[in-house]
């Protein structure tokens, strides 16, 4: 049969008897002679490939989608594809049951996606938003549709794309929630400006490219249908959307209600997955694709804990690492290179490239109204341009239904592959989000007028930290000739959603609830700190905030906060403490968080190490171990305002050891030179030229000093002070009390 033309989508083998086992090879039975084993093969082969490329491709900006289509090219035909060890693992005759299974996952997959999907996101999006979704969606609809009719008018190119080619330009336009989503995870760039301004627009785009792609494969079906199939299909669609806005959203809201303070019941997960399942029977039975009913049914289930991040904690992982990388594969499988055109190629690659130019135009629209910088708006149109599997989906349907042909397909799914995997590259190692956040010297604390207030900006990822951040607040020492004004974000894990978010508690608002991820955590410390600002009213003010984010981007909301709120200081835990107890897995994600705020504030950086609370009388002694330069001038500077407290005493031991820059060391004498004097500070002087390395015994605490560093351990408490004699050249200062430390 290799002579007659085969209908796309059909698959032709000649019939032969397969068990679902087999015997093994010591009864002379192949495994993938069998179906099961087979189709576990292949799974295992699918998965192995895409994440040995995903490990090499993700360090050079590269998502998930482009291992995956690499890894189904390299499985195919075309390539790996031709080895007979390979056709024997993937027969023809196997394709009917390895696509049902890709397809069943990735029904739910797009349930995911839909749970995962804020839909008050649409609400939330300013116009500037909207306005971008709009027009990166119509402008490069329209513009390339007209380049595609322009094309096959005037350029000779193979019948079946010329019958094809407007649809292929029109499919070029689409936009994905989901896909840029996911991009913007993978760049680290979710919580940026320029990524909370693509989820938002990418949204609008992404309702406008489903609604237009329903009303062509409608359009299309009702050609060859009967009379009255398009009011049918109309009637029939209209009654699953409602069917889950006005029976199933009430059900799983009241699932989510019931659930809020103990685990989501299995019994309960199991009729969502069943209602899942008739969702896309019913799709099927009525004209639609399948792929409809998974995804309005997961947008009416509360996204974030705890049924969102149940549902997604559930099938996520075995969805996105086991199934879709079959999925792709079977996709690819189909792809022949060797039959593809290079005009054809050229003439698709020539509409994707001006799919991204109309798109940088739709974009320059928006300027007209809105001022945003050149540079900015030509990244966010190359973020609007990436395409992945929705689209990839879209054009499965629309092959299946005769939109477009095989070929047209192919080389639609190549030009995404290579346009995607361009363009994200670009934006991951030449946009740099901290250009926006830039220091100033204006933003630490030894700049600041004393008279002035002070912006202090703290960031817990518990609610065990608040006592810590509190007592840190109570000794900074706010008064009404030197007021302070804390900013406390509080810093959740993104989990059950795809968009991110910063919730700010404005005054008057006790608590968080309302929002999905408001928990009895969020409220306690924010109570905490309206009672520490009543109690320091009118010379203490407190804002508090959430950020919902991943780990790995979470930095950008602290760090744009910082230099929106003027802040003179950041204050992160570390990440350890004695009360919370974390997975190792945890508290590097955390230490990976301080680093990044480290990195990149915009403002001075304190680590707040707390053992744990505070025993013992009010009078507390802060002890400041100056070495010399920028970082510990701005820790002294900190300190003085704290000496300011009439329950404070600070004490500061100054290491003298090597020379550095003359600037550094002027600017260090002007510094102590100020200190020395004040009635509230004991100075300790130890001069040493740091050679080798020396040890000190300080208020119970092990200091080893050399050059270059200072290492810090806990002693016995007993030891009060002990300096060891073999510091000879010493010198020791007497205080402002008359009083020496010895």
């Amino acid at each position: 049969m290799s002579g007659s033309p085969i209908r796309a989508g059909t698959i032709c083998f000649e019939q032969e008897q397969q068990t679902r086992w087999s015997r093994g090879v010591f009864f002379g039975e192949s495994p993938f002679s069998s179906t099961t084993p087979l189709l576990l093969g292949q799974a295992s082969l699918c998965a192995l490939a895409a994440a040995v490329l995903n490990r090499f491709l993700a360090p050079l900006g590269q998502s998930a989608f482009i291992s995956q289509i690499l890894a189904g090219v390299l499985l195919g035909p075309s390539f790996f594809g031709s080895n007979p060890a390979l056709r024997e693992l993937f027969p023809v005759s196997s394709f009917y049951i390895v696509d049902t299974f890709a397809y069943f996952g990735v029904m739910f997959f797009l349930f995911i996606i839909g749970v995962k999907t804020d839909l008050s996101l649409v609400q939330k999006s300013g116009k500037k938003a909207v306005a971008i979704g709009v027009c990166t969606f119509a402008v490069p609809l329209l513009l390339n549709s007209m380049v595609g009719k322009l094309l096959s008018n005037s350029v000779p190119m193979d019948p079946s794309l010329h019958r094809s080619i407007v649809w292929v330009a029109s499919f070029q336009a689409t936009t994905s929630f989901h896909v840029i989503v996911c991009l913007l995870a993978d760049l680290k760039l979710m919580n940026s400006d320029l990524g909370r301004l693509a989820i938002p627009s990418s949204m609008i785009g992404s309702l406008c490219s489903l609604f237009w792609t329903v009303v062509v494969f409608m359009g299309k079906q009702s050609v060859h249908g009967k009379e009255h199939t398009p009011a049918l299909l109309l009637t029939f669609l209209a009654i699953l959307v409602l069917f889950s806005v006005c029976i199933f959203r009430p059900i799983v809201r009241g699932i989510a209600k019931s659930c809020s303070s103990k685990p989501v019941g299995e019994n309960h997960v199991m009729i969502i997955f069943i209602l899942v399942l008739g969702s896309a029977i019913y799709g099927e039975y009525f004209g639609q694709h399948f792929i409809f009913g998974p995804i309005i049914m997961g947008m009416v289930i509360p996204d974030g804990p705890p049924l969102g991040s149940a549902l997604v904690d559930k099938l996520e992982l075995f969805i996105s690492s086991i199934v879709l990388p079959i999925f792709f594969v079977v996709s690819t499988a189909r792809i022949d290179f060797s039959s593809m055109s290079f005009r054809s190629f050229a003439i698709v690659g020539c509409l994707a490239l001006f799919a991204v130019l109309w798109k940088i135009v739709g974009v320059m629209l928006t300027l007209l109204f809105w001022k945003m910088p050149m540079r900015d708006a030509v990244y966010l149109a190359i973020i609007l341009s990436n395409q992945g599997i929705m689209e990839v989906l879209m054009l499965e349907r629309a092959k299946s239904i005769d939109l477009i042909d095989g070929e047209s397909y192919s080389l639609m799914v190549l030009s995404i592959s290579i346009f995607t995997g361009i363009l994200a590259p670009i934006v991951k190692f030449s946009y740099k989000p901290s250009r926006s956040y830039a220091m100033g010297d204006w933003m630490t604390i030894q700049h600041a007028d004393p008279t002035m207030e002070l912006r202090i900006l703290a960031c817990l990822y518990y609610s065990d930290h608040t006592p810590a951040i509190i007592n840190l607040f109570e000794a900074s020492y706010p008064h009404p000739q030197a007021p302070i004004c804390f900013y406390v974000v509080h810093l959740v894990e993104l989990a059950g959603r795809s968009a991110p978010d910063l919730i700010a508690h404005h005054p008057g608002a006790a608590t968080s609830r309302g929002h999905p991820f408001s928990s009895g955590e969020s409220d306690h410390i924010i109570n905490a700190l309206r009672f520490f600002e009543h109690e320091n009213r009118g010379h203490a003010t407190v804002y508090p905030f959430t950020s919902i984010s991943p780990f790995a981007s979470m930095h950008h909301d602290v760090c744009h906060l910082a230099a929106d709120r003027r802040a003179s200081l950041v204050v992160v835990l570390f990440h350890r403490h004695p009360l919370v107890h974390v997975s190792d897995e945890e508290a590097g994600a955390l230490r990976a968080v301080n680093q990044n705020i480290i990195r990149e504030s915009p403002c001075s950086v304190g680590i707040l190490v707390d053992r744990g609370a505070v025993r013992g009388p009010d009078f507390f002694r802060v002890g400041v171990l100056f070495i010399g330069g920028a970082d510990d001038r701005e820790a002294l500077s900190y300190a003085r305002r704290m000496a300011e407290h009439p329950n404070i005493e600070l004490t500061l031991v100054r290491f003298v050891g090597n020379e550095g820059s003359s600037y550094e060391c002027r600017a260090d004498e002007e510094m102590l030179y100020s200190v020395n004097g004040e009635s509230k500070v004991s100075l300790l002087v130890v001069q040493q030229a740091l050679r080798g390395e020396e040890s000190i015994r300080l208020g119970g605490m092990s200091m080893s000093v050399r050059e270059g560093g200072m290492s810090i351990g806990r002693e016995e408490p007993a030891a009060v002070m002990d300096m060891p004699t073999r510091l000879s050249d010493k010198r020791v200062w007497p205080t402002p009390t008359g009083n020496q430390l010895v």
